[in-house]
């Protein structure tokens, strides 16, 4: 039973990171329903990761009967979760307003990438967007080629399903003291310029350049990038500090002296290492510097990464319903999150759903009869 057994979720579909920030509630133990398009009923992917673990009830919300039900709903749970544009839930007569007014204990949590509020809010946006408004994307890469996007993670899962999940979780824990929900609002780009706090900290202290490509964990410095290896594979290398570096030169049998970590030498000392690593293999260089204090390790790709003895004996990494996938996390000493069941098709347990939320039979089947739901349990 993971850490939120007992708590209820409706998380209103949409893409990125409002559907991770629902798996995540689930992965801990929620009990988390999703509520699809009625016309999307029958599709998505039973392989969709992001998905697993919650059920699906497939709704019109624009009938009166869809936001009835998603009212009704909402009346028994503790969190509701949506990704809109603002303005979009209320618009449907099921924004905080309403969905509060018969439950004041509900957390209303909302995921946009540019807030609930400002001159962009309405704007459509992607994570590249949103992290690029923040100082981030502009400090990621190299400086002779553009900035280089950090696939979705920075944006997207980092500072936006993160964010959220951080904002309703403490929102749960206030609501212990005051006995009253409350709205979330959780902005992409304001949850990527707080990830980089630490940058902007260096930078007040004078220890940051805003060129790319000019700093010490920016890929500049040779103690902290990443080399080729004879095969083509490469090793991550990061030794920041001064008693790990000295480990790493040893062991390559190099010279602090004529590698000193100042700034100046950063050039000529990568120009070395480069040479030094692309004499042999990433598993030779693994068997003679991975584990020990050098900070080195193996980039791994995903078909990897799962096969690594520390992510086995972690075991990071699940095959569960024949995909391999990662694993819950963070671990707990009582409570063992686990995932509740492999990624559904939308609306595959609308009945399920709603009988288990207190809905009567004759309701249940008058909501299919009038096509207001798919019919029956199509698991």
């Amino acid at each position: 039973m993971g850490p939120l057994s007992g708590i209820r979720v409706i998380e209103l579909a949409g893409l990125g990171p409002a559907p991770f920030c629902a798996m995540l509630l689930s992965d801990l133990g929620a009990e988390v329903i999703r509520i699809d398009r009625l016309d999307a009923a029958g599709s998505g992917s039973e392989k969709d990761v992001v998905n697993r673990g919650r059920r699906s009830l497939a709704l019109d919300l624009k009938s009166q009967a869809g936001k009835n039900t998603l009212l009704r709903l909402s009346k028994c749970a503790d969190v509701l979760i949506e990704g809109f544009r603002p303005g979009v839930m209320e618009r449907l007569g099921l924004g905080p307003e309403e969905c509060m007014r018969d439950n004041p204990r509900l957390v209303y949590g909302r995921m946009t990438g540019w807030g609930q509020s400002g001159p962009l809010s309405s704007a459509a946006g992607h994570d590249i967007n949103y992290i690029a408004l923040s100082g981030a994307l502009h400090a990621m890469g190299y400086p002779d080629r553009p900035p280089s996007p950090p696939l979705n993670l920075v944006g997207d899962y980092g500072g936006g399903a993160m964010l959220l999940a951080v904002g309703v979780l403490a929102a749960l824990l206030e609501r212990q003291t005051s006995g009253k929900g409350q709205v979330v609002d959780a902005a992409m780009s304001d949850g990527t310029a707080l990830v980089m706090s630490f940058i902007y900290g260096l930078k007040a202290m004078g220890m940051w350049q805003v060129e790319r490509g000019s700093n010490f964990i920016d890929g500049a410095a040779h103690y902290y990038r990443t080399y080729a290896c004879s095969d083509g594979k490469y090793l991550a290398v990061g030794p920041l500090e001064n008693k790990f570096y000295r480990l790493l030169l040893e062991a390559c049998g190099l010279d602090e002296k004529t590698m000193p970590q100042d700034p100046a030498h950063w050039q000529e000392s990568t120009e070395t290492l480069a040479k030094l690593f692309a004499s042999k293999t990433r598993d030779e260089w693994c068997a003679l510097l991975e584990g020990t204090d050098a900070c080195v390790a193996p980039v791994l790709d995903m078909d990897e990464a799962p096969r690594h003895p520390h992510n086995r004996a972690r075991e990071t990494f699940v095959n569960y319903e024949d995909v391999v996938q990662p694993a819950p996390a963070p671990r707990f000493s009582r409570s063992k999150p686990a995932i509740q069941s492999p990624p559904c098709l939308a609306g595959a347990h609308s009945a399920e759903i709603l009988k288990d939320w207190g809905f009567g039979d004759d309701e249940i089947q008058q909501l299919t009869t009038s096509g207001e739901i798919p019919g029956g349990n199509n698991e």
